[in-house]
């Protein structure tokens, strides 16, 4: 499934190839014809992330009154965006979403969610979900709460989206490394100046995954290449790791929050 710096990226792509223009919408698979008939020929106005979920904004400039429509877009672990130059090719596989703008098209493919939402129905979703390092409303403060009043482990706390949206199980090993933080230490027990640290290091290395579209948590002084040419093995420092860089003691393996956490036991006390 995609991490948040990976949906924000999307939204930030998609608004530069779409937004402001006329798009004619269909779904060749089926699926969301509906309410493709309801998006088609409406303007895109903007596409907005919140932790792992995407926001299309539409407008129809031919009605009356203003109007807006927004679509909702979950990705989850099967879906998948693909770009095309116009004209496009045939849709591949079952699309359930094509959107064609003046230059480019954009098909949507498997995704655990693709809905147009009315506003009660979009507040009840973004009341679900937590605080997004990446947002400018983020208020830390709200996650601060919640994680200190947790017996959950830090590890399990950092998957659950309705705490801090856009951590995935590749960025919970790395943060909690990079902090020195044992995963299974329980939330309640985190100070609060190691949150703020915690937050800050969120904020930079998503910032970091959507400039160079891809996770990097080693820092630029580690390294002897640009972090854009790095390799994939060379891009992370624990996850999916065989031995601790920097103490090389074995990293240790095993299930936490229904995920498969890795750590170093000597420098994660």
């Amino acid at each position: 499934m995609p991490e948040g710096h990976t949906v924000h990226r999307m939204a930030r792509d998609h608004a530069q190839h779409f937004a402001g223009q006329r798009i004619l919408v269909s779904s060749p698979q089926g699926r969301f014809e509906k309410e493709a008939r309801t998006l088609n020929k409406k303007t895109l106005v903007s596409v907005d992330a919140h932790g792992k979920h995407l926001f299309y904004q539409w407008n129809n400039p031919a009605a009356k009154r203003a109007r807006s429509t927004m679509m909702h877009v979950h990705l989850g672990l099967y879906g998948k965006f693909r770009l095309h130059k116009n004209p496009p090719p045939e849709p591949r596989g079952a699309v359930r979403v094509r959107l064609i703008g003046d230059d480019q098209t954009l098909d949507l493919n498997g995704p655990t969610r693709c809905e147009i939402l009315n506003k009660a129905q979009l507040q009840t979703l973004k009341n679900r979900l937590g605080q997004d390092p990446l947002r400018q409303d983020a208020d830390p403060d709200i996650a601060w709460e919640r994680i200190a009043k947790t017996k959950k482990s830090l590890g399990a706390v950092l998957l659950d989206q309705s705490v801090i949206a856009g951590i995935g199980n590749i960025y919970r090993a790395e943060i909690l490394f990079l902090l020195g933080i044992d995963p299974e230490r329980p939330g309640r027990e985190l100070q609060r100046t190691e949150f703020d640290e915690l937050w800050q290091l969120t904020s930079d290395l998503l910032k970091t995954g959507v400039k160079y579209n891809r996770i990097i948590t080693v820092a630029p002084d580690q390294i002897d290449k640009p972090l854009g040419q790095l390799k994939r093995d060379e891009r992370l420092l624990v996850y999916k790791k065989s031995n601790c860089g920097q103490c090389g003691t074995r990293i240790r393996k095993f299930d936490l929050g229904a995920r498969t956490m890795y750590a170093c036991n000597k420098c994660q006390k």
